[in-house]
């Protein structure tokens, strides 16, 4: 299994990658994407899931890009009404990354649409 966090210190964005068994996540994705496609490639992994916690209004986020890259599945909390190609997901949602079983809580607060 393999864990990073990524942290871009001017606009304090916390991003992270995660990978088991040759499959990734990318989770918040900064608008510069060559770190995640770079990691991916160190890791020997394919990027296939990226997750937004929420929709960023504070800076412009590298969701579009990766996954036009990379052919990942973009997800996002429901309620967002974003106007991008994406699977809204809720509380409960499962995905399996390797051997790795992601959940989805609904956090809603922050912003309608908020997951972690």
């Amino acid at each position: 299994m393999y864990f990073e966090q990524f942290y871009l210190g001017c606009l304090a964005h916390a991003s992270y990658m995660l990978a088991s068994e040759g499959e990734a996540v990318v989770v918040d994705p900064q608008r510069d994407v060559e770190i995640y496609l770079k990691a991916a490639e160190e890791q020997g992994v394919r990027i296939r899931h990226i997750f937004e916690t929420h929709l960023h209004a504070d800076f412009v986020s590298g969701h579009r890009e990766l996954a036009e890259r990379t052919g990942a599945t973009v997800y996002i909390g429901q309620h967002g009404g974003a106007r991008f190609q994406r699977v809204e997901v809720g509380d409960g949602f499962r995905i399996d990354v390797g051997t790795m079983r992601i959940e989805v809580l609904a956090t809603p607060g922050h912003t309608p649409e908020s997951i972690c």
